[in-house]
């Protein structure tokens, strides 16, 4: 089992110790939920209370929540950030692949790095290159002439559709589909004629692609994700999509073609973009948003409506639908007072 003195641990996160630094630590927790040899963690002080009865053996608050805990802790300034780094040293899960796997199909005019991992039943095509340690799950396939950086790992069925690049030291979740056709059609003659989606999909270093979201190739030029993007499960980007470093993306998000994205932006969950627009570096999209015209200052923006009990919705819903009769109502309120002052 692996553990880690406390004092060690307080390197390690650049933290102050307090208490007895001799302690073993072997795993981390809730505070609900820890036990003696654990370490957990407050970063909200409406959890104080819970402190009292938390059975760790050292906690990771800052300096102001210390008086809340008589025990050992680690005093840091972001607790949250440092439980992040805490769980990364105690992370123990296995890789989607360890060896080359007999049932993988690998063309010969592959080319792979050192230390190169293919799980079962995986389809490696032509002139593909993996960088070093490259890990490849179960089912997954690789298209044509697609290039994957080193350190880079893909879980179980994951497709990468032809001539896609992604970076180093990326993480793409199962069932993720990358680079495949975008949504392009004409009208004529009463039929939809397909477009033929000619680019392809650039990913970055340090991008993580969450479970089963898909990210089309672009119609003319290339669909764009950027350095340390990290894009939740089941969101769907568009072709010829531009995102910025650093911008986070969270569940559901649907966004639309041709939109770009600035850097160190936060899109909202299930929040909807609309495409052939621009969004600034430095937004917030609130979840539940709808991003309809361009946004061109920093800041936080929101659309969602925030659930309520059914009578007080259903009012509402009836003042909206007869917002256009008030409105009528009360400009020929404002012209009959005008033609009083006259």
């Amino acid at each position: 089992m692996f553990f880690i003195r406390l004092a060690d641990l307080a390197k390690e996160l650049h933290a102050e110790l307090h208490g007895d630094g001799e302690i073993a630590i072997s795993g981390i927790s809730s505070m609900q939920s820890a036990q003696k040899g654990q370490i957990t963690f407050l970063s909200n002080k409406r959890y104080s209370k819970k402190l009292l009865g938390c059975q760790a053996s050292a906690v990771v608050l800052t300096r102001a929540d210390l008086q809340f805990f008589y025990g050992s802790a680690l005093i840091v300034s972001d607790p949250y950030l440092a439980y992040a780094r805490i769980a990364q040293l105690f992370d123990r899960t296995p890789k989607p692949a360890i060896r080359i796997a007999p049932s993988a199909v690998i063309d010969c005019t592959a080319c792979l790095g050192q230390r190169v991992a293919i799980g079962a039943n995986s389809v490696i095509e032509s002139d593909v290159i993996l960088g070093d340690d490259v890990v490849i799950g179960a089912g997954c396939f690789i298209g044509k002439q697609t290039n994957i950086g080193s350190r880079s790992r893909l879980w179980a069925n994951v497709s990468i559709y032809h001539k896609v690049e992604i970076g180093q030291d990326c993480l793409i979740q199962s069932g993720a589909v990358i680079g495949s056709d975008g949504f392009g059609y004409v009208r004529g003659s009463g039929n939809w004629v397909k477009i033929p989606q000619l680019g392809t999909v650039i990913i970055g270093h340090r991008v993580e692609i969450g479970a089963c979201t898909t990210i089309d190739r672009g119609s003319l030029d290339n669909t764009q994700i950027g350095n340390d993007v990290i894009v939740d499960n089941q969101c769907q980007i568009a072709h010829n999509v531009i995102i910025g470093n650093n911008t986070a993306i969270a569940g559901g998000v649907i966004m639309a073609g041709s939109l770009q994205i600035g850097q160190d932006c936060m899109i909202g969950g299930a929040s909807v973009i609309n495409g052939h627009i621009e969004i600034c570096d430095n937004v917030t999209v609130t979840g539940m948003s709808m991003v309809m015209r361009s946004i061109t200052e920093p800041g936080i923006y929101s659309s969602g409506i925030p659930i309520q009990p059914n009578k007080t919705w259903r009012k509402m819903v009836t003042l909206v639908m007869n917002i256009d009769d008030i409105r009528k109502r009360l400009k020929n309120i404002e012209r009959t007072f005008k033609n009083i002052e006259a």
